[in-house]
């Protein structure tokens, strides 16, 4: 998951892009409400975290800049405003969610989770796909009776194709799902962690479960 967090206060950004990457997201930060609407607009984001006062243009701004532009991507506010009225604007602008600050970090962690399962109407931590099983809470996953060990990045490229089974997924959205901005795409890690994923799921099975598609990308074979 790829998440990017708009706000003007560099320490609280710092803060809460080490905690999501501790937490297995890949993590891009904009200091003001331009650079906020540039990013999201180039860049697929499954969630913006977006602070309503901000240099240049503010969070309500932004929130129905992106909007008009038909930018769907869940938004999740925070704001040292406490007032109903404020609650009410940022939503009628367009997000989906709001949080006060200060907030514990428990609490973002779990307004993200929400909004992400309700974008994907994933009502449950579990997502299966045939006899693999990853639960989104512990970052646990099974094939069957075996319990499998996956690195941070292996993790988050298993999800995004367990969230897209039996379907074509080429290098670019891998990349731009489970990396930040900074992510050189002329590398060939995607190939590498896709070699990797293989010989710890499939264990010496006949068939990938993660079959390549000539010229086109990769597909997570669910029967």
């Amino acid at each position: 998951m790829r998440i990017l967090v708009v706000d003007d206060d560099r320490r609280l950004c710092s803060i809460i892009k080490r905690g999501l990457l501790e937490e297995a997201y890949a993590v891009d930060v904009a200091y003001d409400g331009e650079e906020g609407v540039y990013l999201a607009t180039i860049n697929p984001y499954d969630l913006i975290i977006l602070d309503i006062m901000m240099p240049k243009k503010d969070g309500i701004e932004v929130c129905q800049e992106l909007r008009s532009n038909r930018i769907n991507t869940a938004i999740l506010m925070l704001t040292a405003k406490d007032t109903v009225e404020d609650r009410v604007k940022g939503l009628d602008a367009g997000a989906d969610d709001y949080l006060v600050k200060p907030f514990a970090f428990n609490e973002l962690l779990a307004r993200i989770r929400a909004l992400l399962r309700r974008e994907g109407q994933i009502k449950t931590p579990e997502i299966q796909s045939g006899d693999l099983v990853l639960n989104t809470r512990t970052r646990e996953v099974w094939r069957g009776e075996r319990s499998i060990e996956l690195t941070t990045k292996e993790y988050v490229i298993l999800e995004y194709f367990m969230r897209h089974p039996n379907v074509v997924v080429t290098r670019t959205m891998i990349e731009e799902h489970a990396w930040d901005y900074d992510f050189d795409s002329m590398s060939n890690l995607v190939d590498v962690y896709i070699r990797r994923l293989r010989r710890k799921i499939d264990d010496n099975e006949k068939a990938s479960t993660i079959q390549t598609i000539r010229g086109a990308g990769y597909k997570l074979k669910v029967l």
